[in-house]
């Protein structure tokens, strides 16, 4: 037997296992800091947790395979981790969230998922590999998130509209306009006549665009000038 399988089938101290271990936390602090800092779902302890639990599926699988090996069995050392890889996607999952229109919760999700396999890297001793990763997905969740806004252009946006009126097909028409004017999309329509005279008419408006609170506010601004407006709120959602 050579140098390289002596080495190769070395089992690992106490102290090793706890260096590995030592790194598998630091890449959970180093993530989970910054998706703590944002108020995401997935915090510190999560990153934490989920680093330190792939670390330990690795180191299991390093000493199972050096146990075994010896007496002529091929276990594979890189099976158990790639059962993580595929499992902690579930974890992932339930930290995206719909509200209305929009999917949040995505990246700390991916968050979670890297860390996982930095987790990996650590249990296998490459140090290197784990730390400088966690450094760059901290990089990615802070530096490029002004990046990201500046290249996400288009927005979307709901709100929910309800408006007294007294001539409800001049309030209908001028709704319409002004909602091409401003890039939104009326989604549904409502209205029904009120006891003291005159109507009520819900609407759910879309915006979509560059600035899209400035044109709700248009919007609003233009139909509470509207002549036959006698009362309107407006509930974003």
């Amino acid at each position: 037997m050579n140098n390289t399988t002596e080495l190769v089938l070395q089992q690992l101290s106490h102290w090793e296992i706890i260096l590995r271990l030592a790194c598998a936390m630091a890449i959970g602090v180093i993530v989970g800091m910054e998706r703590g800092r944002s108020h995401r779902p997935a915090g510190l302890r999560t990153h934490m947790l989920v680093a330190l639990g792939a670390c330990v599926v690795m180191i299991t699988s390093h000493m199972l395979f050096m146990q075994f090996r010896p007496f002529g069995a091929t276990p594979d050392p890189a099976r158990l981790g790639a059962q993580v890889i595929s499992g902690v996607g579930f974890l992932g999952a339930g930290t995206i969230m719909r509200e209305g229109l929009t999917i949040k919760g995505l990246t700390t999700a991916a968050s979670v998922w890297t860390v996982a396999c930095l987790g990996l890297a650590a249990g296998a001793g490459y140090y290197f590999v784990a730390l400088g990763g966690a450094l760059a997905v901290y990089i990615i969740l802070t530096a490029f998130e002004a990046l990201q806004r500046k290249m996400n252009v288009v927005r979307h946006a709901s709100m929910f509209v309800s408006i007294d009126c007294t001539n409800l097909g001049s309030i209908l028409h001028a709704v319409n306009c002004y909602a091409v004017q401003q890039s939104a999309a009326i989604t549904h329509t409502e209205f029904e006549e009120l006891d003291e005279g005159g109507y009520r008419l819900t609407l759910t408006l879309s915006f979509n665009g560059a600035r899209v609170e400035n044109d709700q506010s248009l919007f609003l601004e233009k139909l509470t000038a509207t002549d036959g407006v006698s009362r309107l709120e407006s509930t974003p959602y």
